[in-house]
């Protein structure tokens, strides 16, 4: 049976010439001594591109047989050899780790969020140069009007030219005729004390007062009246006041039979009191 070949040595690898780097020569390993395995290895492993084969590694008989002492690697650093100038290292990409904190143990913190860039600013109008509010909606004014027909005996309620509203009205009897013509509201009461005309007395407010709750004056004459009044003969000195009121003789309504006011249901002067102002125009037809 042939004998095992003789073990690879250093010549064998690398020939009988010795290597040259840098200009300095490596002196072959001397004949018959292992390789040891971190003369194929670098400080971070084995070489690239070099091929570890089984025959390369000490055989268990030596090693066993004598102690084994870590040989120098084969490319020993030379004070020769130019080391190339290395550049500082660049500051971790923002957001990033870096690859220095998993070896060494340390605890990652991750980086804070990146803060958004501020809106640009508006550019502020110059002194005097300020928008202007936008103009309010336009508000028609409200025309209102009260038309008494006397012959209808009916009041009309009109709003910009319409009529919004009718209601049955008591005008003045013979001799005592409600006064025809243009006039305006001049003044508005709730619950009035009624004064007799000719006597001087007063009426609290209440369901036996003759005006009612409600009494607006549109018309005065302070000429004085005198007349009948189907009961009575009534001499009036001073003022006489013409005016829209309610009435506890609810079924005088539509007739004529008052000394010159206009009388009305209750609940009807209350809404006529509400539509009207000081001023409104009063018109009276005969």
């Amino acid at each position: 049976m042939p004998s095992a070949p003789p073990p690879l040595g250093a010549s064998s690898l690398l020939g009988v010439e010795p290597l040259s780097i840098g200009g300095n020569s490596v002196q072959p390993a001397p004949p018959g001594l292992p390789i040891a395995p971190a003369a194929l290895e670098g400080p971070g492993g084995a070489l690239s591109g070099a091929a570890v084969g089984p025959s390369l590694l000490p055989s268990p008989t030596a090693v066993s047989g004598a102690a084994t002492k870590a040989a120098a690697p084969i490319f020993p650093a030379s004070p020769s050899l130019s080391t190339p100038a290395l550049s500082p290292p660049s500051p971790p990409a923002a957001g990033t780790i870096p690859a220095e904190a998993f070896s060494s143990g340390a605890t990652i913190t991750a980086p804070p969020p990146a803060i958004p860039a501020a809106p640009p600013a508006i550019p502020s109008a110059p002194p005097g140069t300020a928008p202007s509010p936008a103009p309010a909606e336009a508000v028609l004014p409200v025309d209102r009007a009260l038309v008494l027909d006397r012959k209808r005996r009916q009041l009309s309620l009109l709003e910009n030219g319409r009529v919004v509203r009718r209601f049955p009205v008591a005008v003045g009897m013979p001799g005592w005729e409600t006064p025809v013509g243009r006039f305006q509201v001049v003044n508005k009461t709730e619950n009035p004390v009624w004064e007799h005309p000719q006597k001087g007395s007063h009426t609290a407010p209440g369901p036996a007062n003759p005006l009612g709750s409600r009494w607006i004056g549109f018309h005065q004459d302070c000429q004085g009246k005198r007349g009948w009044d189907g009961e009575h003969m009534l001499d009036v000195k001073g003022c006489v006041v013409a005016g829209f009121h309610g009435t506890p003789h609810r079924w005088t309504v539509g007739q004529a039979l008052s000394h010159g006011c206009v009388r009305l249901y209750d609940e009807d002067v209350r809404q006529v009191f509400d539509f009207v102002a000081i001023g409104t125009p009063v018109t009276v037809l005969p």
